[in-house]
């Protein structure tokens, strides 16, 4: 009889193991429902009236025109012309300064279009954090702007064709390979975290700390990749010039269809809360 309980014990022990699990497997998507609705409340107060965004946006598809008839120009000039001396000159004035500290900062600023798999994982994160928080129209924009970036790059790079600059004009810290016109690093840039910058300008409003600390990381990221580049000897400045206005224009392209779409109510937010992260969690 003794023998036969022991081996009936270990039973409710087993029962109350799984139960357990399963409290402990229910809490934990509970925490993360009340994570994603507490995001998706904040994004939503956070959201300026459409009409303060259409404004806003209207300003900035003006600049985008302008920078159209200014890359046009300037793609004409670097074709006639690859190698000019006022870039010679201006990267021998970037390059006096050859201190460690200037030099790391330089290549940590680039080091993210240096490496794809982390650009593309950027990007890919980028999209499905505004994904969860409701914002799908906005995630989808993410990656179309990176992919339509990539493409003109190329494209504009293979009809340009300007080599880069060679190590007897100027120094060579971190070698590139391809073709130099427009800067691929800087359209990258532009395009990802121009846009990130521009749905924090255009999007949200108020002072919350991930609103802050969006505009400063992109709006560092995008004004200090063209001179890493022209100080690295990757670039020529009108190479980074030229990326600047291609990425603005295409930056304006997606942000005039992003603003139509939106005007038109597609893809909105939902009433309804989002219950997607459970799925990653179980």
């Amino acid at each position: 009889m003794q023998k036969h309980q022991k081996q009936e014990n270990p039973q409710p022990r087993n029962e109350d193991d799984v139960t357990s699990r399963e409290t402990v497997g229910q809490r934990i998507e509970e925490d993360a429902e009340n994570v994603v609705e507490e995001a998706q409340e904040e994004v939503a107060a956070s959201r300026r009236p459409w009409y303060q965004t259409r404004r806003w946006g209207g300003t900035l598809l003006l600049v985008y025109v302008v920078l159209i008839i200014l890359f046009g120009i300037l793609a004409w000039g670097v074709y006639v012309h690859p190698v000019l001396a006022p870039d010679v000159t201006i990267t021998h004035v970037f390059q006096e300064n050859q201190s460690p500290l200037l030099r790391t900062a330089m290549l940590a600023v680039s080091a993210i279009g240096d490496i794809q798999v982390l650009s593309a994982g950027l990007v890919v994160l980028a999209a499905a954090i505004f994904w969860l928080v409701d914002l799908r129209l906005e995630a989808i924009m993410i990656v179309a702007v990176s992919v339509m970036s990539g493409i003109l790059d190329a494209l504009i790079k293979s009809l340009v064709a300007r080599p880069r600059p060679t190590a007897h004009l100027v120094d060579i810290i971190s070698a590139a390979t391809g073709n130099s016109f427009p800067s691929g690093h800087v359209m990258s840039y532009v395009a990802f975290w121009g846009l990130l910058f521009s749905f924090g300008l255009i999007l949200f409003k108020g002072h919350s700390w991930w609103r802050i600390t969006l505009l400063i990381v992109s709006g560092l990221l995008v004004v200090l990749v063209g001179p890493s580049r022209v100080y690295l000897g990757a670039h020529w400045t009108s190479d980074v010039l030229g990326a600047y206005m291609l990425g603005g224009v295409c930056l304006g392209i997606w942000l005039w269809i992003y603003l139509y779409l939106r005007g038109k109510g597609v893809l909105a937010p939902r009433p309804s809360k989002s219950r997607r992260i459970q799925k990653y969690l179980k």
